[in-house]
């Protein structure tokens, strides 16, 4: 789907739909109330018998009028103009395009130019509106004999008036970026893990690289990583038939002297929770548990597209967790890249025995910061439920980075606590530290676990466990998050 930005008068505008805003009362206001006008006051006859009362996310189709060159035109409330916050502006663009779908016709206006939303800028309107249609018309279909009908609408236009116009193109830029990111994330999560497998994304990696000179990608096997002394990454895959990766994806569209910021996304194309086995209930959705990969490959995505001036850092540690004749064991010790010793007491807490010595790998590229992204623990569903991404880290300002552009991009992180207490949980009388913490603050300990191989630079880390994926039922699928707030974060940079 197409988004453009025209400053054009709405009633000269050839559109199959052209969509007003209401406010409750109802009441028109500013482009609506001059289209009104413009028809002899027959849309405030229709408001007078009480066709829409103007709440948030109500519509009315009405056919189009001579003196407007719209097909027709649809009413859209928007609630009371002083209540008017993000998330009611959330379900006001989910609501026009669950109509819009329904509809007739390959294009739609929306004239909305002068709409404020609580706390938001015109960009951020526009690029959280442009998010939501897009994520509203995704789809997947890939394994279905019926495939989905097609949708007709291919072009929405954002009227704009001159002074907005070009805040309003870079959003609309930012956010056709993003919503490929987040759409190439989500497919990659709904995939089935029989055919999502490290060798898998490995591919996937190399096939999003091809023509872009600015990046490249590097694929480190299992003889590799044992060469190199990553016995924790390794123990997690030694029960599985799929082999291991570590993906390396290198983006510069920075300076060859600017260091890059490095992403970390945990890859567990299959959770099986290896020996200390999952319960079989709800087992299926353990092919989420590579979203954190996902979501940095969505990230690099975006970054193609939009050619940001950054050097970014991507590394996957993928890997499947199974149990065999050869899977670690509960007890079992391995030593990491950095030398330390873990003891794993639990062979379903193998998501920061990958991501240890992936933290430890990132070293070599002298980041300036680095952040990872994993769907860590169920203990984070408990704490933040499924709005909310878990952030923890070693530096105040990158964590305070992070919390903005999760604000700004509607698509929000909350500080946990990383004091030096909860580090005692990890204590083992037989290694330098064990790979749990016991029942208490399970987000906040594994977070500690990965500190300890996170010290040469400024790290974060985003459990994602709640907000990568929806549980069960007819939408159960990947969301595509935290890749708008990602992407805010490294726009943030670039600036």
């Amino acid at each position: 789907m197409e988004f453009i930005v025209k400053s054009t008068n709405a009633a000269s505008l050839k559109t199959a739909t052209l969509v007003l805003a209401v406010y409750e009362g109802p009441s028109l206001e500013g482009i609506a109330q001059a289209m009104d006008n413009l028809v002899g006051g027959a849309l405030s006859r229709l408001l007078k018998q009480g066709d829409l009362a103007g709440k948030v996310g109500q519509t009315l189709l009405v056919p189009g009028y001579p003196e407007l060159k719209a097909e027709r035109i649809l009413l859209v409330g928007l609630g009371k103009a002083e209540a008017l916050d993000i998330r009611q502006w959330r379900k006001i663009a989910s609501s026009i395009a669950t109509q819009l779908k329904t509809l007739g016709g390959s294009d739609a206006s929306l004239a909305f130019q002068e709409i404020q939303v609580k706390d938001k800028t015109a960009y951020q309107s526009a690029r959280t509106l442009v998010e939501v249609f897009s994520n509203h018309f995704y789809y997947f279909d890939a394994f279905k004999s019926q495939k989905a009908d097609p949708v007709s609408l291919k072009k929405v236009t954002l009227i704009s008036t001159q002074e907005q116009q070009t805040s309003l193109e870079q959003a609309v830029s930012h956010a056709a970026a993003i919503s490929l990111g987040m759409a190439y994330t989500r497919d990659l999560g709904n995939l089935p893990p029989n055919l999502c497998h490290p060798v898998y994304l490995a591919e996937e990696a190399k096939k999003l690289a091809k023509g872009h000179k600015n990046f490249k990608v590097e694929i480190l096997d299992e003889e590799k990583l044992a060469a190199l002394g990553a016995g924790a990454f390794l123990a997690v895959a030694k029960g599985s038939e799929q082999p291991p990766r570590l993906i390396v994806l290198r983006y510069n569209g920075g300076k060859k002297s600017e260091k890059p910021y490095a992403l970390v996304g945990k890859g567990i194309t299959f959770d099986s929770g290896g020996i200390s086995l999952k319960p079989g209930q709800g087992m299926d959705e353990m092919k989420y548990d590579m979203c954190g990969a996902a979501t940095v490959l969505g990230v690099f995505k975006a970054l193609v597209e939009l050619q940001l001036p950054i050097n970014v850092v991507g590394l996957l540690a993928c890997a499947e967790n199974m149990p065999s004749g050869r899977a670690t064991r509960p007890g079992d010790i391995v030593t990491t890249l950095s030398g330390q010793t873990v003891e794993i007491l639990n062979t379903d807490a193998e998501g920061r025995l990958v991501l240890c010595d992936t933290l430890t790998y990132a070293e070599r590229f002298k980041p300036k910061a680095v952040v990872d992204i994993a769907t860590l623990t169920g203990a984070c569903i408990v704490a933040l439920g499924s709005y909310t991404t878990g952030l923890m880290g070693n530096d105040s300002g990158l964590i305070n980075q992070l919390l903005e552009a999760g604000q700004n991009a509607d698509d929000r992180a909350w500080q946990l606590p990383l004091f030096d207490e909860y580090q005692e949980q990890l204590d083992s009388p037989f290694a330098d530290i064990a790979n749990i913490g016991g029942p208490k603050a399970g987000t906040i300990t594994a977070a500690c676990f990965l500190s300890r191989f996170a010290k040469q630079y400024p790290w974060a880390h985003l459990d994602i466990a709640g907000t990568a994926w929806i549980s069960g039922g007819k939408e159960k699928g990947a969301t595509g998050r935290p890749v708008p707030l990602l992407m805010q974060y490294l726009l943030d940079r670039a600036q």
